[in-house]
């Protein structure tokens, strides 16, 4: 296998980026119900201030023959070659906090090299934690909030915010891959698997967009901007109502749907993350000293990006 670090091109060294940073990834494949991935990264790239830190080659990774680049053609000739992206980029949250942002498309080919290239990258530049999402289809109503299957290490998150937890054999993309390897070095990683209503699969449902954002703030305290995708989200619902309305075998749909989403979580409620393990609320005093955990921890790590 050739070296990892030629699939990449470095824009920023190490000394330009502050190390301990947060790592979210989002790439764009085999699946992506809702269009929950491809909003969230076009979204954040648009909204957020972002470098390139790393640039990989399209030639080595790209299957151009099925997923063929835009050109645009006017009148007599082409005028602009849409090329594809697939980059590490250092952006700021909503409220100017630094991290790292993995956006692109799965790669097709060499996903051993790519997932070491990756892995070198963790190492390269200090990265603390690695967050990624992706969207399956789910027999599940709109009417209910969409529901996430969380994988990887963080038990916090896992305990807290999975609400379907199955044993099955899923088809692999480059990301599970990626998440596989980290596991096994003890990275501090967390897997969102939204679960969309299957009748919504092919469209671009702003709801998901948001669930994919507000998971990445569970898992990294980042905060982003989400008010135009929540605007769209009611647009969008008020569209799928008036058609529930006026569709009486789908109005049954989602009135089954429901049923059996509401009897499941009745079944299986997550516990909540202000409940220790035996379903009891934290003193004042806990309370307390957990949040001087958090700062003591959070002072750290801004002390360790100064040293960058």
């Amino acid at each position: 296998m050739r070296s990892p670090d030629e699939l990449y091109t470095v824009i920023l060294r190490e000394d330009e980026v502050p190390a301990g940073l947060p790592l979210v990834v989002g790439l764009t494949g085999f699946a992506d119900a809702g269009g929950a991935v491809g909003q969230v990264a076009e979204y954040l790239v648009e909204h957020l201030s972002h470098r390139d830190v790393v640039v990989f080659n399209n030639d080595e990774l790209l299957d151009y023959r099925a997923r063929r680049p835009v050109l645009f053609f006017d009148e007599t000739r082409l005028t602009e070659f849409r090329k594809p992206s697939l980059a590490l980029r250092l952006a700021q949250d909503d409220v100017g906090s630094p991290f790292l942002l993995l956006t692109g498309y799965e790669p097709d080919f060499q996903w051993e090299r790519f997932t070491q290239a990756v892995e070198q990258l963790i190492a390269r530049y200090g990265i603390a934690s690695t967050t990624w999402v992706h969207a399956i289809p789910m027999p599940v109503p709109h009417t209910r909030p969409i529901g996430v299957t969380v994988s990887g290490n963080r038990e916090d998150l896992i305990e807290t915010l999975s609400v379907w937890r199955p044993r099955t054999q899923v088809p692999g993309n480059a990301l599970h891959l990626l998440e596989y390897r980290l596991t096994e070095s003890d990275h501090p990683l967390a897997g969102f698997v939204l679960l969309v209503p299957h009748y919504l699969a092919d469209t671009e449902f702003p709801d998901a967009a948001v669930t994919a954002l507000e998971s990445i703030t569970a898992a990294t305290g980042l905060l982003f901007p989400t008010d135009q995708l929540r605007e769209d989200g009611r647009e969008f619902l008020a569209k799928i109502e008036g058609q529930v309305e006026g569709n009486a075998e789908l109005a049954r749909m989602v009135g089954t749907l429901e049923e059996r989403h509401d009897s499941y979580m009745e079944d299986n409620p997550l516990r909540s993350p202000l409940m220790d393990e035996d379903g009891e609320l934290p003193t004042a005093d806990s309370i307390a000293a957990e949040l001087e955990k958090f700062l003591a921890f959070r002072r750290t790590s801004d002390d360790d990006r100064g040293d960058r």
